[in-house]
């Protein structure tokens, strides 16, 4: 288990992207149906595997930098930054970089900056007062920080790998999760979309 003090020799992974509208992207049905699914990823990936773990990368404040501000988060704006990786049945199936800007982890969102092996989804999804604003897509190449990763992970990335963002609100406060699909992901798998 990794302590807070503790961090993955690669953390931060950072996240350089150009997101876009998933409409302006050629995806197959498969993979565009994962990537912009609006509920719960973490929900959905348990589905798919007997045992499935979070393992934090490392967790730090910083400056939200201009490439990953928004609308809801400024440039500047000081933030915690979380990475992480979701396994299902010990493979790695998404790398997620979430920023939370400080300004949010007040009150019951404070719980948020300390999550440790917890799904941050999982928690949001629960909140019935959470809302997600629009899914935006990326592709990341084999010379990414994200494949650079995959590949310190065993996972040969040998195709683009694909990845969403969206801003979550809760209670008039931003958080914004990224999450990147792994060479083995289920996402990639082909099978028939279960209804």
């Amino acid at each position: 288990m990794m302590l807070m003090n503790e961090k993955h020799p690669l953390f931060p992974i950072q996240m350089h992207a150009n997101w876009r509208s998933a409409s302006t992207c050629i995806i197959d049905d498969y993979l565009r149906d994962w990537l912009l699914d609006p509920s719960s990823l973490t929900a959905r990936l348990k589905k798919y595997c007997q045992h499935f773990r979070v393992e934090v990368l490392g967790q730090k404040i910083e400056a939200c930098s201009h490439a990953e501000a928004n609308e809801d988060i400024q440039p500047g704006e000081q933030v915690l930054v979380r990475e992480v990786l979701l396994f299902c049945d010990e493979i790695p199936q998404v790398f997620a970089r979430s920023l939370l800007p400080l300004r949010s982890l007040t009150g019951e969102e404070q719980k948020l900056a300390e999550l440790g092996n917890q799904s941050l989804g999982q928690v949001l999804f629960n909140n019935p007062k959470l809302q997600r604003k629009i899914i935006e897509v990326s592709s990341f190449e084999v010379s990414s920080s994200v494949a650079e990763l995959a590949n310190y992970c065993q996972l040969p990335v040998l195709d683009t790998l694909w990845g969403r963002r969206s801003v979550f609100i809760l209670d008039n406060k931003p958080l914004m999760v990224a999450e990147v699909f792994l060479p083995q992901a289920q996402a990639y798998a082909m099978e028939p979309v279960n209804s």
